[in-house]
């Protein structure tokens, strides 16, 4: 199950399709039946679980939490009961995204929807330190956004 909160209140946001993508992505992996968190939210909160969780105090896009932290990229989960059925949660400041201060290229749901890819990168065992695995997962997000256009 995907569970979605929206605490920020400034920016409209299509929940209910941003739902539908996460679904999207979720059975083209293989993961349909997994939970997924996602919170979106505003830079004051995602600076606090930077802060708590990176020992980064500033406001970021978005934070991945994976519940399976040792997965390694490209490797299946092996689901030996219920509760590793879960992928994890995701964090999203809508207005970190919306002010667009990374320089992202796109409009706000793209760049919206770029995150949701991102961050599932991330709880898949994903990550962009080397060379090679900033290509892989490049490679995957270019695939799950085509599967969400």
């Amino acid at each position: 199950m995907i569970s979605i909160k929206n605490t920020q209140r400034k920016i409209e946001f299509p929940v209910k399709a941003y739902h539908e993508k996460a679904q999207k992505i979720l059975d083209y992996l293989g993961y349909g039946d997994f939970d997924l968190g996602i919170l979106l939210t505003t830079d004051k909160t995602i600076q606090k679980y930077n802060r708590d969780y990176r020992s980064k105090d500033t406001p970021t896009d978005v934070l991945s939490f994976p519940y399976h932290d040792n997965l390694k990229a490209g490797k299946k989960i092996k689901v030996t009961c219920d509760e590793d059925k879960n992928l994890g949660d995701i964090i999203i400041s809508v207005s970190y995204v919306f002010e667009n201060k990374k320089n992202l290229e796109g409009d706000f749901n793209s760049r919206m929807d770029l995150m949701l890819v991102h961050a599932i990168c991330h709880l898949l065992g994903h990550d962009h330190i080397e060379d090679a695995d900033f290509k892989k997962m490049k490679t995957l997000e270019n695939k799950l956004m085509k599967v969400i256009a």
